[in-house]
């Protein structure tokens, strides 16, 4: 720090004496000055210098810009450059995808300038507000996401700019090759867009543990990005959506591979250490399989989709960056609240009198489970709020008190409380005999979201919350509790109204919609043989036990007495809405045979020993197609239980 500030000075003497000057960023940014107070440097290996420019433009803001020292930025130039490149190409073709590319520029031998993108944070600060562990938490990104674009509609743009975005970062990182992708490398704008930073390594030049490669997925596509896709923890159809997107963009660079191949070659000889051979351009001609058909493509790239969000890991290599980075991290930095957008205190909310946990209401969105409902009275009249807050958001306030505060100051019930004023909302002390001494635990036997457990956590957050509010000053006056009954957008929907009466038949199972769901196909006939690529379903209904079905696609040309035209697709885990990108072939077809056969397509569930149970089928009669093209869509499952076969 202090060096920086030395450094800071000779800057500013430069300005004083030049007045102004144009940044090499872009010659479109002119400065007159420095500000001080807003430089500082980052804590990775060569220290970068976080810098804030004064605009000559006095209606303009601050120009903030990073300056590497030690990194070969042509190497940067350059992998932006084809990733300028790869957006254009998409632009052309139609599809926006959404991505963010900054600008870049070497100034010498190891060091230049990059611009800095607002309002913007990486992963991993994203991903340590839940605590060093948030890397494996499946809800990071969505909370981050939602805390800032409360309103639903805003939400709903936020989430279609990050699947867009997360499709082209992984289209173009898997290409072109980029290692070193560890939470701090990879940053996350409010509005959603997804985008990569620091191309210290590509062309698959990973760093390497002993004999062990540290990016070990094909690329960086994580259960936390699905959750955001998804809006949950299942699989939606905006997964199927995500999966046509990256498929789609990656067969349209794969129509470009000379053009790549070209552009690199031209930089063989240019010294950048990681492209310097004709192995380096191996490696994006074997990424891009120019050999394979858009099919084929298709099937590859939706296993790898598969294989980069089972992979491990990538989560643990998060996971080890966020301990590393601890030591790094400054001792006054205050914990915060991940799904709370701002901090409020005492001063600016007023004083909060009394706490009582009303009710418990069952939720279906983004997953299943009860959120808690809290009237918060404060000592100006009148003046009641309530707000709700799931049993998560209640333990990551417990535990981010406990690193502020000793056990001691923390709620621990006394076994004899003195007797609460009248009126209070204080919970009856009829009820504190079953309470628990400290915060309830998470973990429970039977389903962690059904209505026994909900009833008795609402009684112990109830006693939990009142003695906090009744602590030592320094604990029930600190910011973390005056933020966390703060109201949010979202606790406009409680505001004190009875819950909503549910209909009898209520249950846990989500609409069906359409009985039997739907099945995405692409039909298409071509030297004598018949491709069936069966891509995905959507709105399988759900196993007669509550369960989500194992499905998977057979397939039938009849008439076939003898069975011999049987063709299977993988099995799919634990989802009614399941992705596939399998082609199924049947060869020797005459064209002459085809106007007298018809594919009956079954859906069925894997069940082990016991027979395997019909979810849908479809009957597609071939003379109704046009087989001289691709014929693409979604076809209506029926069920001979429901006679609409």
């Amino acid at each position: 720090q202090g060096i920086l500030r030395e450094g800071l000075e000779d800057v500013k003497q430069f300005f004083k004496t030049n007045g102004s000057c144009r940044l090499p960023l872009s010659p479109s940014l002119l400065v007159k000055g420095i500000v001080p107070r807003d430089c500082s440097y980052f804590n990775s290996n060569a220290v970068p210098l976080k810098l804030s420019f004064q605009n000559v433009d006095p209606l303009g803001e601050n120009i903030r810009v990073i300056f590497k020292c030690g990194d070969d930025l042509r190497q940067d130039m350059l992998t932006l450059q084809m990733i300028r490149i790869m957006n254009k190409i998409w632009v052309q073709e139609g599809l926006d995808m959404r991505m963010v590319i900054f600008r870049c520029f070497s100034t010498g031998r190891g060091r230049g300038m990059v611009e800095m993108i607002p309002n913007a944070e990486t992963l991993r600060k994203i991903q340590v507000e839940h605590g060093v562990t948030g890397s494996f938490k499946d809800r990071t990104l969505a909370d981050w996401l939602q805390k800032h674009n409360p309103g639903e509609d805003e939400y709903e743009k936020a989430v279609e700019n990050f699947i867009y975005s997360c499709a082209g970062c992984c289209v173009a990182t898997y290409v072109l090759g980029i290692c070193d992708r560890h939470n701090d490398n990879i940053m996350l704008k409010t509005t959603g867009h997804m985008f990569h930073i620091d191309f210290g390594r590509f062309l698959g030049h990973a760093q390497m543990f002993g004999n062990i490669k540290r990016d070990r997925a094909p690329f960086v596509f994580t259960s936390d990005m699905a959750y955001v896709i998804n809006g949950g923890d299942k699989p939606s159809s905006r997964f199927h959506d995500f999966v046509d997107l990256c498929c789609q963009a990656y067969n349209l660079i794969r129509k470009h591979t000379h053009l790549f191949l070209n552009l690199l070659g031209l930089m063989l000889s240019c010294g950048i250490p990681e492209l310097s051979d004709l192995e380096d351009l191996k490696y994006v001609y074997d990424a891009l399989r120019p050999q394979d058909s858009d099919a084929d493509a298709t099937t590859y790239f939706t296993r790898l989709i598969e294989s980069s969000l089972g992979s491990v890991a990538t989560k643990l290599n998060f996971f080890i960056h966020n301990l590393a980075q601890m030591k790094f991290t400054g001792s006054d930095a205050r914990p915060s609240l991940s799904f709370a957008p701002r901090t409020h205190t005492i001063k600016t909310t007023g004083r909060i009198r009394d706490v009582f946990l009303c009710r418990h209401e069952r939720v279906f969105n983004p997953s299943k489970g009860y959120t808690y409902v809290v009237k918060v009275q404060r000592e100006s009249p009148g003046e009641v709020s309530f707000v709700q807050r799931t049993f998560e958001e209640f333990q990551e306030l417990h535990n981010k008190l406990r690193l502020l505060f000793p056990s001691s100051l923390l709620p621990r019930y006394p076994h004899s409380p003195s007797q609460p004023s009248q009126g209070s909302l204080a919970t009856p002390w009829a009820c504190l005999s079953v309470l628990p001494h400290s915060f309830p635990s998470r973990f429970v036997i039977g389903r962690s979201w059904g209505e026994a457990v909900a009833e008795r956590r609402k009684e112990e957050l109830n006693g939990y919350i009142w003695h906090l509010i009744h602590a030592a000053p320094e604990v029930a006056e600190c910011d973390l509790i005056y933020t966390f009954f703060h109201p949010l957008p979202r606790d406009e929907k409680a505001a004190g109204t009875n819950p909503p009466s549910k209909p009898a038949d209520a249950t846990w199972a989500r609409p069906l919609g359409k009985v039997g769901g739907e099945v995405k196909l692409s039909i298409s006939y071509k030297n004598n043989k018949l491709f069936i690529m069966v891509m995905h379903i959507r709105g399988l209904p759900p196993l007669q036990d509550g369960n989500d079905p194992d499905p998977y696609v057979k397939t039938y040309l009849l008439p076939d007495p003898q069975k011999t035209t049987k063709r299977k697709t993988k099995v799919a885990r634990k989802t009614c809405n399941p992705t596939y990108n399998e082609m199924l072939v049947y060869d020797g077809i005459p064209r002459g045979d085809l106007q007298q056969r018809e594919l009956r397509l079954s859906v069925l569930s894997e069940e082990g020993f016991w027979e395997n149970i019909l979810l849908g089928e479809v009957g597609i009669r071939l003379r109704d197609l046009d087989l001289a093209q691709e014929n693409m869509g979604w076809f209506a499952l029926g069920s001979r239980g429901h006679g609409t076969l």
